[in-house]
């Protein structure tokens, strides 16, 4: 069962991704700052540089979430096709997205979250939904203390603290991606149940109480921050940028509730604009979410691409970051919608797990 306004939320986080992918080929000045590893304490964070990085923390964990959404949604949910699509997709890791991040190394980033999600809920699936959600909010609660116990270790970075080990850099860890994923699934099974006026409360209470839970963890500023704590700003926009500067690698309490909470919000409304007809706008957030998975797949190597025949791979700025960011999106729309018109046309092949 496909639902406008999630495939809208999807189509707007493939395109506010699209910023961030542009910004690592484009940008000499990109920031990758999201980890207590990645940080020293008092290092400048420009705000134009910290921004266009933060805006797109919204995608990861929303793509995730309405995986799961979209699998209790699903009419095909059998254990075959997890399985198939769920391998299929942490395959395309290594073997077609690590290359064109990081020459050399094995990246194991978003598809390997889902790809190992997907895998693990042709179990899942069957547990009771309020054991589901219980264990999903363990995990993300109790990921941090649980993570210090553990030894530095290869198994203990993929499951849950992230980590490099030379050529292996597990950036999504599964535990904390795949309890994300659990959300949205028990959310899924919830909605199937409701009208859609109370899903739209229930979205908004969530999504406010999710960044209240943020203010205070991040006000706190001790634990359910990964170690990534405040610095003290020296001006209102650095106060601003260090309260914003959470861990995504891995995932904090306060990088969780602080997107989960955003994207909350952004969905009630989408769910309001749902019960209208089709605005113009929404056209394209459609497109890019009915083909979220195809657009992944082309937009990175695309840009990389065009960097590199541009002379501008890791030399350029912000503003020919964000001009490729249009132009990649222009380019891949009407392939998105021939994909998209294809799919529709062919729903039992290949279609299917891409």
């Amino acid at each position: 069962m496909r639902v406008r306004a999630i495939d809208w939320m999807r189509g707007l986080v493939m395109i506010i991704m699209t910023i961030d992918h542009a910004s690592g080929m484009f940008n000499a000045g990109h920031l990758l700052t999201d980890g207590s590893f990645m940080y020293t304490p008092g290092t400048p964070l420009p705000a134009g540089q910290f921004f266009t990085r933060w805006i797109t923390h919204l995608c990861a964990p929303t793509f995730v979430f309405l995986a799961g959404t979209s699998l209790a949604l699903s009419k095909r949910l059998t254990d075959g096709y997890l399985l198939t699509r769920g391998l299929l997709i942490i395959a395309l890791e290594p073997l077609w997205m690590s290359w064109v991040f990081v020459p050399g190394s094995v990246l194991l980033q978003v598809l390997w979250a889902i790809g190992a999600s997907f895998v693990c809920m042709t179990v899942l699936r069957r547990v009771d939904e309020r054991t589901l959600l219980v264990l999903a909010l363990i995990v993300l609660g109790a990921g941090e203390w649980i993570g210090h116990q553990l030894p530095y270790s290869m198994p203990g970075a993929i499951l849950l603290t992230a980590g490099r080990f030379r050529w292996l850099i597990a950036a999504y860890p599964l535990l904390p991606w795949l309890s994300i994923m659990v959300l949205g699934f028990c959310f899924g099974r919830w909605m199937q149940r409701r009208n859609v006026e109370r899903v739209e409360r229930f979205l908004v209470i969530a999504g406010l109480g999710l960044l209240a839970l943020f203010a205070i963890v991040r006000g706190l500023n001790r634990y359910g921050n990964m170690g990534l704590l405040r610095d003290d700003g020296s001006t209102l926009s650095q106060d601003v940028v260090q309260w914003l500067h959470v861990s995504k690698y891995p995932p904090s309490v306060t990088f969780v509730s602080l997107e989960l909470g955003i994207m909350a919000l952004v969905l009630a409304v989408l769910f309001r604009i749902q019960r209208a007809e089709d605005p113009i706008w929404t056209r394209p957030l459609l497109v890019f979410g009915q083909t979220a998975f195809f657009f992944y797949l082309l937009h990175v190597h695309l840009l990389r691409l065009a960097a590199w025949a541009l002379h501008l791979l890791d030399r350029g700025n912000l503003a020919e970051a964000y001009i490729a960011w249009v132009s990649a999106l222009l380019v891949l729309y009407p392939a998105c919608i021939a994909y998209g018109r294809y799919k529709r046309a062919n729903p039992d092949g290949f279609t299917r797990y891409v």
